[in-house]
């Protein structure tokens, strides 16, 4: 595979200077996706019906082999869900325990997220999820990687893609509270 497209989100681009080894993985492991394997989802979309699709899944396992062999971890935080903002006479069902947010790679305080899902995770990751694990003491800044439009076409309908996700982001803006991130937009 390789990176297509690159944007720089609130100064992700100080990675560059911070994670200079741990950006020079990361484009190892990209360029050894084998885009290819990962090709073997047969879409039963009624408008793609029959074709042949980038399987998501096997494209998550295949990052997930490559930033393993290279050291990187899965971190996970337990969250303890507040129960103090129940209103009086409000008695809940079992409420979930064992609940966790997780970064899928992290590294020397660096967190990466491997998104081909809807456009929803993208925002979530950025905006939501990176904050909170710099918030609480595990990242410095983040990397989310995504596919540009052309590859997210050869997916099922709906997995979102990188132009979108950044004139999103360029639109929102930043604020005070969200961290340094680097997006990459990857192609087969």
């Amino acid at each position: 595979m390789i990176i297509a497209a690159e944007y720089s989100f609130n100064g992700g681009d100080a990675i560059k200077k911070t994670h200079p080894l741990l950006l020079q993985e990361l484009e190892d492991v990209v360029a050894a996706v084998d885009a290819s394997r990962c090709k073997r989802k047969i879409s039963e979309e009624v408008t793609m019906q029959g074709k042949m699709l980038y399987s998501p899944r096997e494209l998550n396992k295949a990052f997930a082999r490559g930033f393993a062999s290279k050291g990187w971890r899965k971190e996970r935080v337990k969250c303890r869900y507040p129960t103090d903002y129940y209103r009086p006479g409000y008695e809940p069902r079992q409420l979930r325990q064992g609940a966790f947010r997780e970064m899928d790679f992290l590294k020397d305080r660096l967190g990466i997220e491997v998104q081909f899902g809807k456009y929803a995770f993208m925002v979530y990751n950025v905006c939501a999820k990176m904050t909170i694990f710099s918030n609480l003491g595990v990242i410095d800044a983040g990397i989310e990687i995504v596919p540009v439009k052309s590859f997210a076409d050869e997916m099922s309908t709906g997995v979102s893609y990188f132009e979108q996700f950044v004139w999103d982001l360029e639109t929102r803006g930043v604020a005070d509270i969200d961290i340094p991130v680097l997006i990459f937009g990857i192609d087969a």
